[in-house]
C-alpha cells in the first residue's frame, strides 16, 4: 500500500496521486463509482487518467440529532442502511426511522439529479473503482459497496487518499482490493489532510460527470 505525504493541496491533486497508483486499470473494462459530493471530484480525476466512465454510488450519513457530525448509520438511495446499532438504540427507534426515511428521500434526491442525462454505464463483469475523498466511519462507504454487489461487477476496488489506519485494516474483507494513500493511526477529520477542502456545490458534481461522460 503506497503511503505519501500526508497533506493533499486539494481533491484534485488527491486524485491525480490515486490515479497513478491504479494505473493498471487503465484502458481495461472498469467504471469508476464516486461518492458525492467530495468524491467526484477526486473521481474525475482517476477517471479521466483510467480513460473510464465516471457515475456515481449516492449514500447518505445519518448523524446524531444533537452532534450531527457523529454518523450513526448511513443509507444508500436504494434503502441499504448500515448503522451502530448502540448509537441507534441510543436514540431510540421511532427517531432513527425518521431520520431515516428524510436520509434516504435525500439520497434518492441527489441521485436523480446528478444523473439526470447521463447513461448509467453496465458494471456486470467489469471491475469497479469506488472512490471517495476520504474515509472516517466507513459506514457510508459500507452501503454504498452493498448497492454496487447488487450489480454484479467481477472486482471491487476501493481507493481513498485518506482513511483511519484501523479502518483500512477492516474494510480489506469488503473489497476486492484497497488503495489508501495515507492510512493514518491518528487519524483527525477528513479536511484536515487538505490544504483545500470547500465544499463542492450539485452544479460542480454534474459538471464533472458531463464532462468525463461526454
Amino acid at each position: 500500500m503506497a503511503v505519501v505525504d500526508k497533506t493533499f493541496r486539494n481533491r484534485e491533486e488527491a486524485g491525480k496521486q490515486l490515479a497513478r497508483q491504479l494505473k493498471n486499470y487503465a484502458k481495461k473494462d472498469v467504471v469508476v463509482y464516486a461518492l458525492p459530493r467530495g468524491g467526484v471530484v477526486v473521481g474525475a480525476e482517476v477517471a479521466r487518467a483510467l480513460q473510464a466512465p465516471l457515475t456515481i454510488l449516492t449514500a447518505r450519513k445519518i448523524g446524531h440529532p444533537d452532534f450531527p457530525e457523529f454518523a450513526i448509520a448511513a443509507v444508500s438511495q436504494d434503502g441499504y442502511v448500515v448503522k451502530d446499532e448502540e448509537a441507534v438504540l441510543s436514540i431510540g427507534e421511532d427517531k432513527f426511522d425518521e431520520l431515516l426515511e428524510d436520509a434516504q428521500a435525500e439520497a434518492e434526491r441527489r441521485h436523480n439529479l446528478y444523473l439526470k442525462g447521463i447513461p448509467v454505464p453496465d458494471v456486470a463483469g467489469k471491475i469497479a473503482i469506488i472512490v471517495d475523498d476520504g474515509l472516517a466511519t466507513g459506514l457510508t462507504i459500507r452501503a454504498a459497496i452493498s448497492d454496487l454487489r447488487l450489480r454484479k461487477p467481477k472486482k471491487i476496488i476501493l481507493a481513498v487518499p485518506v482513511a483511519p489506519d484501523i479502518l483500512v485494516t477492516a474494510m480489506m474483507d469488503e473489497v476486492d482490493d484497497f488503495v489508501c494513500l495515507y492510512p493514518d493511526p491518528n487519524f483527525v477529520a477528513i479536511g484536515g489532510y487538505y490544504d483545500e477542502f470547500s465544499q463542492i456545490s450539485d452544479e460542480k458534481v454534474i459538471e464533472l460527470l458531463h464532462k468525463i461522460n461526454k
